[in-house]
């Protein structure tokens, strides 16, 4: 099974455009999700949890800086990364923009090559081990362009899901993930699987991570999930 793709949330009232974008995003490897207006923007925000949003500034009803300002007040969504749209170059409304919480604003009309390279670069900053990054936590190192992982000097061995949950963890060390929000990330949101999977595959990657010795490094929070120290 495939990791979840990198989801992006593309917010843009005119079709073409919001086409435009689609197609080169879902060529790029991520998983779209498409809004018209801010209301809808909003509602998929709980739905979908995307990993960045691409969010056009005029929309109709609910303005791109109302949703931005929205999701970065909510403890849940603030640290999802917003790449502005704009037609408006003045430099007070970019200002206007980066202070409500957009991460990155670009100006219409703007290269789809440009943006791209936007969005992969905000990208890894939430999602580092799905752009080849090297990730590290304590002694163990994850190496997602080879598909590596140390600890110390010894290199292990690891299944792929087992790979994919801890990629996962050391995104975000100290997170605790639920079962439900790591068969979304793991084993993607369209594919069933029982919860209980989870448990199974964690107690493997336990035993991986410590085949040369070691402490766990996996943490139980009774009633609430896993993480990762």
């Amino acid at each position: 099974m495939a990791n979840e793709a990198p989801s992006v949330l593309v917010v843009e009232d005119e079709p073409a455009q919001r086409e435009v974008l689609a197609y080169n995003l879902e060529a790029e490897g991520f998983r779209v999700v498409r809004a018209e207006t801010g209301d809808e923007a909003l509602m998929l925000m709980d739905e979908e949890t995307p990993d960045i949003v691409v969010l056009d500034w005029m929309l109709p009803g609910v303005s791109g800086i109302e949703v931005c300002r929205q999701i970065k007040t909510r403890s849940d969504t603030r640290g999802t990364p917003i790449i502005m749209l704009s037609a408006r170059s003045e430099e007070v409304d970019r200002v206007r923009g980066l202070e409500t919480g957009a991460d990155d604003y670009v100006i219409k009309p703007y290269s789809v090559v440009e943006l791209m390279a936007r969005v992969r670069a905000q990208l890894r900053r939430v999602r580092p081990s799905t752009v080849g990054a090297v990730l590290e936590f304590e002694n163990i190192r994850l190496d997602s362009e080879s598909h590596r992982v140390y600890r110390g000097s010894d290199v292990l061995k690891l299944g792929p899901t087992e790979f994919r949950l801890l990629a996962t963890f050391m995104e975000k060390p100290g997170r605790v993930w639920s079962r439900e929000q790591l068969l979304d990330r793991v084993w993607g949101r369209d594919i069933y699987v029982d919860t209980r999977t989870v448990d199974v595959h964690i107690g493997r990657l336990r035993k991986a991570l410590c085949q040369h010795g070691g402490e766990d490094p996996v943490r139980t929070v009774r009633g609430a999930g896993y993480a990762l120290g």
